[in-house]
């Protein structure tokens, strides 16, 4: 969508009193600027307009989004003296030349409705500047369209240059309401009639000429919608890949830790242990130290150990204790694991933690003999 900051240029001379367009010149002029106003900032939620009189030039309202204080504003304007349509143009120049940011599009909207006594070579200098400048000008000619038709002809020629577009003259006959015929103009309605808002992708499901206003409500508030729901998207994307991450961690970076277990479990022919210990309570081995992660690696074995005795059958049993060396007790031989630990590269086998391993592994031992001893 096309970013743009507006200045909207009302004709307050004495002769917007007249009543050939009902209710009178200035208040037929108010409806039409309150329709530009409210066109230009909803087709863009960053664009804003600027109001300016001609006849005093004065900038009533500075470059804003606020439609309230715009249109406030704007039905306080009364009629006085002859306009200043050049004086007028320049100091529209120079508002749009402060906008906020110079992505923006510039673009002058001038209702004029009064005779025009600048001169048309100076007329045509202006545009040749604006045009340089990059400025577009919509003017809205009306009441004293014969008379000013071959001065505002010549100035919107000059703008468009070559290209013949950006730059419009809209005449309106007396008679009419100033505001329904601007809906069909290409100020409101785009040229060649494309909408202005933008969002012509959108399926309306009903001709946007028959009703003009309500078609560029319906653009605004689905435009509005579909950038809401591309934000809901992309966090709700950051908050999935935030919780991923800590399992995508643990997946990659305890590769060492998995490393110690597989090593000490395969050197006594059995699984690789997992994480978690029977019971299923997570235990955090990254926190461990070296010692502390082995100790464990060799309580997980032999638990796991312990659980495969209890489910062999009968035969299996039998068969294992014809075995001249039973593989459970060698398992559970801390003689054994000490052996192995010392061949074991990096690892401290007088360390306290496995020492209290040993310790435990022979308390084991010794409580499995005594029971054992029990049952026989």
């Amino acid at each position: 969508m096309v970013l743009e900051s507006t200045v909207i240029c009302i004709d307050n001379s004495e002769f917007m009193r007249n009543g050939d367009y009902l209710p009178t010149r200035i208040q037929a002029q108010q409806d039409a600027a309150n329709l530009v106003c409210r066109t230009r900032l909803r087709s863009n939620p960053e664009n804003n307009v600027a109001l300016l009189s001609l006849a005093d030039t004065q900038v009533h309202v500075t470059l804003t989004t606020d439609s309230g204080k715009l249109l406030s504003k704007l039905h306080l304007i009364q009629p006085q003296g002859k306009i200043r349509f050049l004086n007028g143009i320049r100091i529209a120049h120079l508002a749009l030349k402060h906008r906020q940011s110079k992505n923006h599009r510039m673009r002058i909207v001038a209702f004029v409705g009064s005779p025009i006594e600048e001169d048309e070579k100076e007329i045509v200098k202006v545009a040749k500047k604006l045009k340089k400048e990059k400025v577009n000008v919509e003017v809205v000619s009306f009441g004293e369209e014969e008379l000013n038709s071959p001065k505002l002809n010549p100035f919107i020629e000059t703008l468009n240059g070559k290209d013949g577009s950006g730059s419009n003259i809209v005449t309106i006959p007396p008679g009419s309401m100033l505001s329904d015929a601007l809906m069909s103009s290409p100020i409101i309605a785009g040229e060649g009639g494309a909408p202005s808002a933008g969002g012509g992708e959108f399926d309306l499901g009903f001709d946007p000429a028959a009703d003009p206003e309500l078609a560029l409500a319906l653009r605004v508030s689905l435009e509005e919608q579909r950038h809401r729901q591309e934000e809901e998207a992309r966090a709700s994307g950051e908050v999935q890949e935030t919780q991923s991450a800590p399992a995508t961690a643990m997946a990659t970076g305890g590769g060492e830790d998995d490393m110690l277990r597989a090593a000490l479990a395969m050197s006594m022919g059995q699984e690789v242990p997992s994480t978690a210990p029977p019971g299923g309570r997570h235990v955090d081995v990254s926190a461990m130290s070296e010692e502390e992660q082995i100790a464990y690696a060799m309580r997980m074995s032999m638990q796991e150990e312990s659980g495969m005795e209890t489910d062999q059958k009968t035969s299996e049993s039998a068969l294992d204790d014809e075995m001249d060396l039973d593989e459970g007790d060698v398992i559970s031989d801390p003689a054994f694991l000490q052996s192995v630990l010392q061949n074991l590269p990096g690892v401290d086998s007088s360390s306290e933690a496995i020492q209290q391993a040993m310790d435990q592994l022979a308390q084991n031992r010794q409580d499995n003999d005594k029971n054992e001893d029990d049952k026989e």
